[in-house]
C-alpha cells in the first residue's frame, strides 16, 4: 500500500476548498442581510397646475379606448393630501463603487395602453434591461431622445398591434423624454439612475429598498419642478425617512 495516498487526498481536498473560497470572493455579491431602506413622501404645496385634456380624435381607436374617461396630460399628477405621483427617488451620493456596479434583476415594463404611456415615468438602473410593450390594437412608435453626449444612443422603433416587446437598456444616467411620432400627445420619461431607486405612488409615497448601511444624499426628481435633495443615514436593517415638498408654480 502506498503511504503517500492520504497526503495526496488531503492536498486535493485543500485545493478544492481554496477554489470554492475563491469562487465566493469573485462571484456575484449577495445582498447583505443588514440592508435597510429609505421611505417617505413627496408632496406639492399650493394649487396644482391645470392638466389639459387630450384630444385623441386623430385615431378612432384611441377615442374608443377612452370613451369612459377624459384623458389628461400627466406632467403633474397630485393625489390625496397633495401627494405627487411619478417622482423618482435615488441616492445621488454615498453609494460605494461595488454598490453602484450591482444591477437589479427585475425588468421594468413600459406599456402603451389606451394610447398613453403606463407608467408615465419609468425608472431604471444604468445597464438594466427594460421592456416596451403594447396593449393597444393600434400602431405606436417609441421615440426616446437622449443626449448623445451622455453615451446614450437615440432610437426610434415602431410597434404595431401584437408586436413582441422591445428590449433595451441605457449606458448612462439621464432623464430621457419619450414621444410617439404617430400620436403626438403621447409623452413619458425613462428615468435612468445609478443604484437603488423608487417612484412615488398615487399618494406620493415611496420606498427605496436594498440600501446598504451608510450616509447618503437622496435626490427627488420631478419633470416640471426639477430636483430636491435630502441627507439621510441608514442603519443596518433599518428604515430611514426622507420627505420632500415642491412648491406649485
Amino acid at each position: 500500500m502506498n503511504a503517500h495516498h492520504p497526503n495526496k487526498l488531503a492536498a486535493t481536498i485543500l485545493v478544492m476548498i481554496l477554489i470554492c473560497i475563491g469562487a465566493v470572493l469573485v462571484g456575484p455579491k449577495v445582498k447583505a442581510a443588514g440592508d435597510g431602506s429609505i421611505t417617505g413622501s413627496v408632496k406639492l404645496n399650493g394649487t396644482p397646475p391645470h392638466m389639459k385634456g387630450i384630444d385623441m380624435s386623430k385615431d378612432p381607436y384611441c377615442v374608443k379606448a377612452n370613451a369612459n374617461n377624459t384623458p389628461k396630460l400627466e406632467n403633474v399628477v397630485v393625489g390625496n393630501g397633495g401627494g405627487l405621483e411619478n417622482v423618482v427617488l435615488y441616492m445621488s451620493e454615498g453609494l460605494s463603487p461595488n454598490d453602484l456596479a450591482e444591477k437589479p434583476t427585475a425588468i421594468p415594463v413600459f406599456d402603451q395602453k389606451n394610447c398613453l404611456y403606463t407608467p408615465h415615468v419609468l425608472a431604471m438602473d444604468v445597464g438594466q434591461t427594460f421592456k416596451v410593450v403594447t396593449s393597444d390594437n393600434t400602431a405606436h412608435n417609441i421615440h426616446p431622445n437622449p443626449n448623445p453626449m451622455t453615451g446614450n444612443i437615440p432610437w426610434n422603433q415602431s410597434q404595431p398591434p401584437g408586436a413582441p416587446p422591445v428590449e433595451k437598456s441605457w449606458k448612462a444616467p439621464e432623464m430621457i423624454e419619450v414621444k410617439c411620432n404617430i400620436h403626438p400627445w403621447m409623452h413619458g420619461w425613462f428615468a435612468v439612475v445609478k443604484g437603488p431607486y423608487a417612484t412615488t405612488d398615487a399618494d406620493g409615497n415611496y420606498t427605496i429598498k436594498n440600501v446598504p448601511p451608510g450616509s447618503y444624499t437622496v435626490t427627488a426628481w420631478q419633470e416640471v419642478y426639477g430636483t430636491q435633495t435630502a441627507k439621510v443615514t441608514v442603519a443596518s436593517g433599518q428604515a430611514a425617512k426622507a420627505d420632500f415638498t415642491f412648491t406649485a408654480k
